[in-house]
């Protein structure tokens, strides 16, 4: 659980709180009753001594996802971590454990998105400049997982590639780890469909 401020008095939020605050915003954004919370200059003068986000965001850089956008949140609200293919390495595994650790968050979400251009690159492996390529052995695991599926293979391989970061989140970070296996953080994956702005929860 953790304290967030809200109009003078702190809240307690469970896992299942805070993303039934994210799923909320989500549905306000796709019925066009975005609400912009905690964008006033009030809000920013309350979290000038300290933050209290309710929930970490790992996604995509994809200019088409803003996490506080789509899922309706304001100043304060959500830990974001943005690199192209949601992918993880040891600086968003810091970051991450920064939140788990020493702010509290309770909540966990990977989220990958419809037509990536991270994913879509990798599964046409093709030869790239620079560091790009470094990034996209990140995701080579879930395209050859999503080769043998049927389907569509970008889809395929964007929902393999949520499911094994969220593999790789418990097994890289003792800390991430200790505090999923202990109930104090709960690690889920979601996917956001960039046509409806839906985001949807992975069973």
């Amino acid at each position: 659980m953790i304290d967030v401020f809200r109009k003078g008095k702190y809240m307690k939020l469970s896992s299942q709180e805070a993303l039934k605050r994210l799923l909320d915003g989500n549905n306000r954004y796709t019925s066009q009753k975005s609400t912009h919370q905690n964008q006033t200059l009030e809000r920013r003068k309350e979290i000038i001594k300290g933050q209290n986000p309710f929930a970490i965001i790992l996604c995509c850089s994809d200019s088409r996802v803003p996490p506080e956008i789509i899922f309706d949140q304001g100043l304060g609200d959500i830990f974001v971590i943005r690199v192209a293919g949601n992918v993880i390495d040891t600086t968003v595994l810091a970051s991450a454990e920064y939140a788990v650790e020493h702010l509290g968050v309770p909540l966990f979400l990977v989220l990958g998105h419809s037509k990536c251009g991270a994913v879509s690159s990798a599964v046409s492996n093709h030869e790239h400049t620079g560091n790009i390529g470094k990034l996209l052995d990140f995701i080579a695991p879930a395209v050859e997982k999503a080769r043998n599926m049927t389907g569509d293979i970008i889809e395929n391989a964007v929902i393999a590639n949520i499911e094994i970061v969220l593999e790789k989140l418990k097994e890289e970070s003792p800390i991430i780890s200790e505090f999923a296996e202990t109930g104090k953080l709960e690690i889920i994956g979601a996917y956001y469909d960039l046509e409806s702005g839906n985001v949807d929860i992975l069973k």
